[in-house]
């Protein structure tokens, strides 16, 4: 039987959300939530019931579990609504705006026996677990090195002023953070930030462009780059065609690299010496194959199989957090213009 889901957020990855339900057997919406004109019609298409306010539809709808797709700064108050009603939640990346959201997230959810879900959808790709198994096992090397860069020029609302001011999230809290997670998961936690931000091309009060020095619990140093109004082929959509709105172009954008060889990543091509490990020693690439695949619907499958018990999250709420707070240290740093230690912020 297919577990009722429904969807709180009906923007752009809400719909994202919507499409993989309607791609898998293994769930089924019920409902959805989104005061925004446009969402009625949704759930007109979807044949579901549509609400303005999340209490409302749980008082009327029975779902097991609860995806909560809203934008960064409101994903609290439906978090723990849902909580409150008995639900296991996906709540998209990132987990809150704050640690102290994430905090009461947690609480709400284990003082309750819930299971809560965070939206880092490229945990589910092939090639990251690949990476991961190739940086862990040794590959590599002793791993001395990570290094990648995102940057697109946005066209659409992200650039504008209004996506810019207030409480709303900027290119750091809101695409950083999937590079945050996956450099976590693949090298290790992160020890320590030294990290530089900037609006030099809009002049807003969010960030257009970071960088950022990282120190890995592993000893190896990395260092990212990230802006959304820097035109470049170097991001994460248009290296693997995830979204159909980045043109795809194959160039990786991320490297790792060790004591006995390299990775570009995501596309897993493995460099290594044609002999001993030297300057001297010509190098041979390798293409690893992998198959993308769509993350979002295996993301929907592993909810359902979470939601009926068959296993434990992929992702915790505690180890999004981690990510959380591993990519505000990039804007404290930035803020603050010192190095921050995330062992001393324990």
């Amino acid at each position: 039987m297919p577990e009722p889901l429904a969807l709180i957020g009906a923007g752009m990855i809400g719909k994202r959300h919507l499409k993989a339900i309607s791609e898998t057997d293994a769930a089924e919406l019920v409902a959805i939530v989104d005061p925004m004109p446009n969402a009625a019609a949704l759930a007109q298409e979807a044949n579901v019931p549509h609400f303005e306010f999340a209490e409302d539809m749980l008082a009327a709808t029975s779902p097991k579990g609860v995806i909560v797709a809203t934008p960064t700064e409101h994903h609290l108050q439906p978090s723990l609504c849902a909580l409150d009603a008995g639900c296991h939640l996906l709540v998209e990346k990132p987990i809150t705006a704050t640690l102290e959201e994430a905090d009461a997230v947690i609480y709400a959810s284990e003082t309750r026996g819930l299971h809560v879900l965070v939206g880092h959808h490229r945990r589910y790709y092939a090639q990251v677990a690949a990476a991961r198994d190739l940086v862990r096992g040794g590959a590599l090397g002793q791993l001395v090195t990570v290094s990648g860069q995102w940057s697109v020029r946005s066209p659409h609302r992200y650039g504008r002023p209004g996506g810019r001011r207030g409480g709303r999230a900027g290119p750091v809290l809101t695409n950083l953070i999937h590079e945050m997670d996956y450099m976590r998961f693949i090298v290790g936690e992160v020890e320590a930030v030294t990290a530089w931000a900037g609006n030099p091309v809009q002049g807003f009060e969010k960030e257009d462009v970071a960088a950022c020095a990282l120190r890995f619990e592993n000893g190896a140093l990395g260092s990212f780059i990230l802006s959304d109004q820097a035109d470049s082929p170097w991001a994460w959509e248009m290296a693997t065609g995830e979204n159909p709105a980045f043109p795809k172009n194959g160039q990786n954008c991320l490297t790792f690299a060790g004591t006995k060889g390299a990775l570009e990543f995501p596309n897993l091509r493995h460099w290594t010496s044609d002999g001993l490990e030297s300057w001297v020693t010509p190098k041979t690439a390798r293409d690893m194959p992998f198959e993308l695949g769509d993350a979002f619907v295996r993301q929907i499958e592993h909810f359902a199989e979470v939601i009926r018990g068959d296993t434990a999250p992929r992702l915790t709420a505690r180890a999004a957090t981690d990510t959380l707070k591993a990519t505000l240290a990039v804007l404290q740093s930035a803020a603050e213009g010192r190095h921050i230690n995330l062992r001393e912020n324990a």
